[in-house]
């Protein structure tokens, strides 16, 4: 890693607030940077004397409370190891999490923790009701920990963040220190972030950019404001109530914020916009536009969780370029790769492959896959070492702007979430209703892609729409189900998703 980036431990992004200023706002809660760092101390505390040893996992499977907002900093100073839950995961996703990871401690509510079965197979875990855990946070006598040492190693590992694969069960993205503090001084840089930021953090903390909404205001000094929202009126609400500056939001949440009525104390104190989970339309940046006006920052981001955030466009470039990536973010190397290895001659479509610091260590014990993304970097790269390959099609103008052409894995990114068909399948042929199955996703303006299920068996579409109730997320359920009398085959007698994918597009 080049000697010349700003590495320190995770724990210390609170450090670079003012103590007096307000760090975080849950409910009517306001917390200062000192309180949040004497906060971050006695969880860490806590964790340490659970009979947890270094490198440990502890997972989180809560909303946006104090103890999921703490965490990512709080388990590394107990030197253990961050697993986020998804809070909208259901028990089948989470059992594979926690036995995946072999996480020893869950921290969720009762209401979760009753959808439970431990222990299974993989090991045991203890679980710890959220109570219990905030009752430690606000008592004044409870041991608190310092920071870590300036000197800690920066490839420790700091979190597993857990996202789906193109096939099988979500795969866990292992993150490092300076995985994640980079990230943060990355986004706070470019974003132009201040210590009078106040940002509104509305996507999931299990999410890379999610937890970032944290860090990287964090490392401006600014305040954030978690928001668990129910409507797109929430977070207009709130957005008004706390004079909020910065606004993340995946494009479908982005394409119901538009459609409302904004009053002017929503909008005036509104600096900037970001996206994550998806492309913003030419159509969605001018209505924004019309929303909040030339004073309010567009950014049009793309990223991976392997490689957190690859690239940003330069709001004053978004109405001319909307469709454009536009350009790498500070500490990545974005390279757009021809097939024979080559750097792609401008307008010529590659694969994008991003080298840099910010790549992360690999899927956790999953050496195989590892080695399929994680790849040394292309002989012409600046950094080398390990790159992420990300499968995904690009081309770079002659300005250096960059634009997506396609993506090369199966997976369907619906309402800002990458979605595993293989997970879909499974669930579908495991209620015993179906014999086969086959998700794939189909165009849609406000989801980004609907997810079609074709199925194959005796036709009960309302026992096997309330089994995929029962076993997945909202995000995961089909918005069609297609009853088929027999599966179309390839040559080598594999369902043949190609075919199906025409028919979606007739």
């Amino acid at each position: 890693m080049p000697t010349d980036l700003p590495v320190f431990p995770l724990d210390h992004l609170p450090l670079f607030g003012q103590p007096s200023a307000p760090a975080l706002i849950i409910r009517e809660a306001v917390y200062s940077y000192q309180e949040l760092n004497l906060r971050i101390g006695r969880l860490a505390a806590w964790l340490a004397q659970q009979g947890l040893v270094d490198g440990d996992r502890v997972a989180t499977w809560l909303g946006k409370g104090a103890i999921a907002c703490l965490m990512p900093l709080a388990a590394v100073r107990a030197g253990l190891v961050h697993v986020p839950v998804n809070p909208l995961l259901k028990s089948p996703q989470v059992a594979h999490i926690m036995t995946d990871s072999g996480a020893r401690m869950l921290i969720t509510n009762q209401a979760r923790a009753a959808t439970l079965d431990p222990p299974r197979s993989g090991g045991e875990f203890a679980i710890t009701d959220e109570k219990d855990v905030l009752a430690v946070l606000e008592n004044d006598t409870a041991t608190t920990f310092p920071p870590l040492p300036s000197t800690t190693n920066p490839d420790t590992l700091a979190a597993i963040l857990y996202t789906s694969g193109s096939t099988g069960r979500p795969k866990g993205v292992m993150l490092s220190h300076a995985n994640l503090a980079l990230g943060a001084v990355s986004v706070a840089q470019y974003l132009k972030l201040a210590p009078d930021d106040k940002t509104l953090a509305v996507l999931p903390l299990s999410f890379d950019y999610g937890q970032n909404q944290l860090l990287s205001t964090w490392h401006a000094g600014g305040c954030v404001v978690p928001l668990d929202y129910l409507a797109p009126r929430d977070v207009i609400k709130a957005c008004a109530k706390h004079a909020i500056t910065t606004l993340a939001a995946v494009p479908p949440l982005w394409v119901q914020l538009a459609e409302q009525d904004w009053p002017e104390a929503a909008t005036q104190n509104m600096r900037r916009l970001t996206n994550s989970g998806g492309a913003l339309t030419p159509r969605l940046v001018k209505m924004l536009r019309s929303i909040f006006g030339a004073r309010t920052d567009i950014y049009a981001m793309y990223g991976l969780t392997e490689a957190f955030r690859s690239t940003y466009l330069d709001p004053a470039l978004i109405d001319a370029n909307p469709t454009s990536m536009g350009r790498s973010i500070p500490f990545a190397e974005i390279m757009v790769v021809a097939p024979d290895g080559t750097e792609a001659a401008p307008d010529k479509p590659g694969e994008l492959v991003h080298a840099g610091p910010l790549v992360a260590q690999g899927y956790w014990q999953d050496e195989a896959r590892t080695a399929e993304r994680f790849k040394p970097a292309p002989i012409f790269s600046r950094y080398g070492g390990k790159a992420v390959w990300s499968g995904d099609t690009v081309r770079r103008d002659a300005d250096g702007l960059l634009y997506f052409v396609g993506r090369d894995d199966a997976m369907i990114k619906t309402s800002g979430n990458r979605v595993s068909p293989t997970e879909i399948e499974e669930a579908a042929v495991e209620s015993g209703l179906v014999a086969e199955a086959c998700a794939l996703g189909r165009k849609d303006d406000r989801l980004g892609a609907a997810i079609v299920l074709f199925v194959r068996g005796g036709g009960d579409d309302e026992g096997l729409k309330a089994h995929l109730k029962a076993t997945l997320p909202n995000f995961m359920q089909p918005a069609e189900v297609v009853w088929l009398d027999a599966f179309p085959k390839s040559a080598n007698g594999k369902l043949d998703r190609n075919l199906l994918a025409a028919r979606l597009a007739e």
